[in-house]
């Protein structure tokens, strides 16, 4: 028999001892880390010994009625390369490795050596692939997320949709296991009972799960996931992680230390009373062709995580791996609250079989009656609201059948109103009352303002005065759609530059090579008459000696006073700004993608710059190119055609 030691001392045994070999499950140092992120774990990994310990009394020598558990599984694959993609058929794989290893029916179990037969454990277990999201939605127990992460680590970020990764499926109902790239020469790792729920699970490098694809040798036979598995439920190494340590199990041997490779058998331990030591038990760290059994004492542990009042014996009541009733109507989950302000906000939940319609409901925390519209979507916009509130929110699902019960009510609060915006510059609504904006010698000058009326527009006037012949307009912090405009004094009604986006993105104008001692001016207003009363927003004006682009474009920008499209993506009519310098004619055409001529017309005007509107109502969706060519120059700007 073997002396058991407390949890504690397990730990604390772990820390002490820096083995100088090569670490390729990365499980406890997973534990050692989030027990100092959270020391209450250590209790609850205690009350679990407590309750094990109290089976194992009950079940001597693995005695006892026993049946298969079932275990719905899912797969939660995180890739950033195709490689990391790994295939159904590779996870499949998985499935049947996990299958037979926990049920003994491994092809390699006869390899056991006649001392340890005896002892094989069978722990009764299947794994499935879930059938059903927690939503109640069919499933192949698969996920795939794309991911811009190229190494994962073991700090459970893959975990985690904030950081790239995914949250865990209920871990009450569900096996997790991620597969990404986790580096460092980590094969996986898992999170023990007692842990938190939102890490709960196991993740595995993608070149080390399954038998298929990118399963890769000596590790290639899927027993990565088998021994991780294991401390999934419960199980330790099988050498105490510490020299002739404890693994809380009395039928395995005391071992030395990890073993590697594939030790020739008989492996003898140098500890006390020299056993032969279980090499190919599942929980040591050799190849997977050298690793083929549990132990009965292992097999105990597990199942007691398992059944009755056990940590893990919610999984036997899952419905993860039952069928999707036709009729079925489950309550919306993930319901959740973003975007909150003083006033909006968005709720959004996932999506349920056989949904018609969701009713959400929503209440301020001190009222008694609920708000409710029914929404075709998952996902409702919130206008109105209190700011500085406390808000309650529910949604149900409504079925052909019937509808769900509420799912549980979630709770938010919007924010502060903001303090009001003084706009200093009224009254500048024509460019005669335009308010002059003075450029300092940094070269940028930036000002608050707002359009604080549906009918309300700002002027700003400004000169460049030196040899700084380049501009930049910016207009961010928009809480309404506005667009701005540039101009030269002289013809304020044709723009020499326009913004471009719509809704709420910041607006940016770029103008090169321009003349010094020239005024402007600049025009800002809402789409459609829209305003906002209490909300700023930012105009600054950089002039610089250097020619200027487009913020965050890796294209080369054409200069804005040579060619100018708007609105650009387009699909009736568009405005085309052509400078003719000191010449009298151009030619002005739009090619297809291939080169070819679709239309092209003769200019001839009598001023430097001017507007023309050209209708592309009749061209096909896609790119084109408006080419503008006089005798001396040659200008170009790509043009979309969308859809009408």
């Amino acid at each position: 028999m073997r002396v058991l030691f407390t949890l504690l001392c397990i730990v604390q045994m772990f820390v002490q001892n820096n083995f100088g070999q090569e670490r390729n499950c990365g499980t406890m140092e997973v534990l050692d880390r989030q027990i100092k992120e959270n020391p209450s774990m250590l209790k609850n990994m205690d009350e679990i010994e407590r309750q094990v310990q109290e089976y194992i009394r009950k079940h001597p020598n693995g005695s006892g009625e026993r049946t298969v558990i079932t275990i719905p599984t899912v797969f939660h694959v995180v890739y950033r390369t195709a490689t990391e993609n790994i295939s159904d058929a590779q996870v499949q794989s998985q499935i049947a490795v996990l299958n037979a290893d926990f049920k003994a029916l491994n092809s390699d179990i006869g390899l056991t050596p006649s001392i340890f037969q005896g002892v094989i454990g069978n722990v009764e277990l299947e794994f499935c692939l879930a059938t059903q999201t927690p939503s109640g939605n069919s499933t192949n127990g698969i996920t795939r997320t794309s991911t811009t992460v190229s190494s994962w680590g073991t700090n459970d970020n893959v975990k985690r949709s904030t950081y790239g990764g995914v949250n865990p499926w209920n871990p009450s109902n569900y096996l997790n296991i991620w597969v990404c790239n986790i580096g460092g020469g980590v094969l996986g790792y898992a999170q023990f009972p007692g842990g938190p729920a939102t890490t709960d699970g196991v993740v595995l490098d993608y070149r080390y799960t399954g038998t298929l694809g990118t399963a890769t040798a000596p590790y290639h036979k899927g027993r990565t996931a088998t021994h991780e598995v294991g401390h999934w439920l419960n199980l330790r190494h099988i050498w105490g992680d510490a020299n002739c340590g404890s693994d809380l199990v009395s039928d395995t041997p005391v071992h030395n230390t990890a073993n590697g490779g594939c030790p020739a058998y008989p492996h003898y331990s140098t500890c006390s009373g020299a056993p032969v030591e279980m090499t190919m038990n599942y929980m040591d760290y050799t190849y997977d062709a050298c690793m083929y059994m549990f132990s009965q004492g292992q097999k105990t542990r597990m199942r007691a995580v398992l059944e009755g009042s056990g940590s893990r014996s919610g999984l036997q009541n899952s419905p993860g791996c039952m069928p999707v009733d036709p009729n079925q109507c489950n309550a919306p989950s993930g319901l959740s609250t973003t975007n909150i302000t003083a006033a909006t906000a968005t709720s959004g939940w996932s999506a349920v079989a056989n949904a018609i319609n969701y009713t959400y409901e929503y209440k301020t925390n001190a009222a008694t009656i609920w708000t409710a519209q029914d929404v075709s979507g998952t996902s409702v916009n919130l206008t109105g609201l209190t700011s500085s509130t406390a808000y309650n929110t529910r949604v149900k699902t409504n079925c052909s059948a019937g509808s769900s019960v509420y799912s549980a009510t979630v709770n938010f609060t919007t924010t502060a109103p903001p303090p009001p915006c003084p706009d200093q510059y009224e009254n500048n609504n024509t460019s005669n009352s335009a308010k002059t904006i003075s450029i300092p010698s940094s070269g940028t000058a930036s000002i608050n303002a707002k359009i604080g009326t549906s009918a309300d527009v700002d002027w700003f006037k400004f000169k460049n005065s030196n040899s700084k012949r380049n501009i930049r307009v910016n207009l961010t912090g928009l809480t309404q759609n506005y667009d701005v405009a540039l101009f030269r004094k002289g013809d304020l009604n044709t723009p020499v530059g326009i913004s471009q986006n719509s809704g709420t993105a910041d607006e940016q104008i770029i103008f090169n090579n321009t003349l010094s001692g020239t005024d402007y001016y600049i025009k800002i207003y809402g789409v459609d008459g829209a305003f906002d009363n209490n909300i700023c927003y930012n105009l600054s004006v950089t002039i610089s000696s250097s020619s200027l682009r487009v913020d965050n474009h890796d294209e080369q920008i054409l200069p804005l006073n040579e060619l100018i499209i708007y609105p650009n993506p387009a699909s009736d009519e568009i405005t085309v700004v052509v400078p003719f310098g000191n010449q009298k004619e151009g030619i002005l055409s739009i090619l297809d993608i291939t080169g070819k001529v679709v239309n092209t017309q003769k200019l001839t005007f009598d001023k430097s710059i001017k507007t023309i509107n050209m209708d592309v109502s009749q061209f096909k969706s896609g790119m084109y190119v408006l080419n503008f060519r006089t005798l001396t120059d040659s200008y170009t700007r790509k043009l979309a055609i969308t859809d009408k």
